[in-house]
């Protein structure tokens, strides 16, 4: 068998799959990487056992950035490299690297093979009809570089101003990070020790909104910015206006009920506040307050903000906003007794209404689920183990002080959170189902509601 046949072989075999299995097995690989990678005796500098080192790698290909190691101590320079690595491929989504290279290089593939894998990068980044993946690719690459490069560069004039151990590469670190959302920190504490710092937080809050916005939103704007008389899409329209009312309702009512901020100064307790709601809702889980020390009220609103903060093709798990909005469509739609169901005056399509309603009922019943084993294999309040559940599957990375006092049990459950928040909530439903049977039944029967 030459060359060219082997390749040819192993395109067709690869490509014959489905998107969605070819997303899940994409992840599950690079799940298998990451856990070989961090295993290796130099990759540590602290004794870590095999499940916990699954969990570290599993949080890293997620980027949800819970954690049961500490990155910044318990791993060499190599490890940390291999998590930053990581984290940058999940984020950005392992086929888009994969479809990069193919483009850079003027890879020889099939047609089909070619078709087969833009169609991963549609259901990884959502695309609508307007985009042409190809393109889109390039963008996408060449947009987190830049960004994530002008992050680095400011963080490493104040960490080396503040004397952070190893500066430059901490403000590479965290500048990645803080765009793919991973929430992964070098520092024991997250950023609680730059909670009055108003440069920092508004370099890792604005690192952390243009990844979770999503490319799609980013391209756009650019797009209407070079040609003023273009209007921006329906779904750009959607997810600025939910991501502005969530951080806008959820900033105001925590500096303004938080009992706790009180020994906070009036700027200090803004900052946090609108903190604390931007790292839940962005799904990034840096924080510059002890999550457990909130209000349970505040906390009560961050459990709603991890779960709807992130929107789709963005570096961001769990649901979407514009499932939030879709739901808040139907639900008007429904009060209205309107035979039609519309947001901001326009008519949405029944399959992205499905597709919103099937994924906020699974991800309802895979949460019932999972909190109900935690609830039996865990002794932690019920608040920790609903906000450590919520975090793992919105890929959130913030907890209350439960990921370290897992069990075993607990640990592979808040694994499969975390690979289901990062690779998608109904993907992931739609990869368990492939193989059922789906013959129409040819009665039809009256439903009574």
């Amino acid at each position: 068998m030459n060359l060219n046949s082997a390749n040819k072989k192993i395109n067709n075999s690869v490509f014959s799959k489905s998107p969605t299995v070819l997303l899940v097995y994409g992840y599950l690989f690079f799940l298998v990487i990451a856990f070989l990678l961090l295993n290796l005796p130099f990759a540590k500098t602290a004794q870590i056992d095999w499940l916990d080192t699954l969990f570290m790698a599993t949080s890293a290909v997620s980027t949800t950035g819970l954690i049961t190691a500490q990155p910044g101590s318990d791993y060499s320079f190599f490890g940390q490299l291999v998590i930053l690595l990581i984290i940058q491929i999940g984020g950005i989504g392992y086929m888009t690297f994969g479809s990069f290279i193919l483009i850079a290089l003027k890879a020889k593939m099939s047609k089909d093979s070619l078709k087969k894998g833009l169609q991963v990068n549609k259901r990884e980044f959502a695309f609508p009809k307007e985009f042409k993946p190809s393109e889109f690719v390039k963008k996408v690459i060449l947009f987190t570089l830049i960004v994530e490069f002008t992050g680095a560069l400011f963080l490493s004039y104040i960490f080396i101003q503040s004397g952070e151990n190893m500066p430059i590469w901490s403000a590479i670190f965290h500048s990645v990070s803080a765009f793919c959302t991973a929430g992964f920190s070098l520092m024991t504490n997250s950023f609680q020790y730059y909670r009055g710092d108003l440069a920092v937080n508004a370099i890792i809050s604005t690192l952390s909104l243009l990844g979770a916005i999503g490319f799609i939103v980013m391209v756009d704007v650019w797009n209407v910015v070079k040609s003023p008389k273009r209007s921006p899409q329906f779904s750009t329209t959607i997810i600025l206006k939910v991501t502005i009312v969530l951080l806008m309702l959820g900033t105001v009512f925590i500096a303004l009920t938080d009992p706790t901020l009180n020994n906070l100064s009036w700027s200090e307790r803004w900052m946090t506040a609108f903190f604390q709601t931007m790292t839940a809702s962005t799904t990034v889980g840096f924080n510059t307050y002890n999550v457990a020390e909130l209000n349970i009220a505040s906390v009560f609103l961050l459990y709603f903000l991890m779960l709807f903060g992130a929107s789709p093709s963005g570096t961001g798990g769990g649901l979407k906003s514009t499932t939030l909005a879709a739901l808040f469509a139907i639900v008007r739609s429904t009060l209205k007794r309107r035979e039609w169901i519309s947001f901001d005056g326009k008519k949405l399509p029944i399959d992205k209404l499905q597709v919103a309603a099937s994924s906020f009922i699974f991800a309802t019943g895979i949460l019932f689920i999972a909190i109900l084993i935690l609830l039996v294999t865990e002794s932690a309040p019920m608040s920790w183990i609903i906000f450590e559940a919520l975090s793992a599957l919105g890929t959130v990375g913030l907890s209350m002080g439960l990921t370290t006092e897992l069990s075993s049990t607990g640990k592979f459950v808040i694994m499969i959170l975390m690979f289901m928040g990062r690779v998608g909530i109904l993907t992931f439903g739609i990869f368990l189902s492939l193989k059922e049977d789906d013959k129409e039944s040819e009665n039809e029967e009256e439903l009574m509601l």
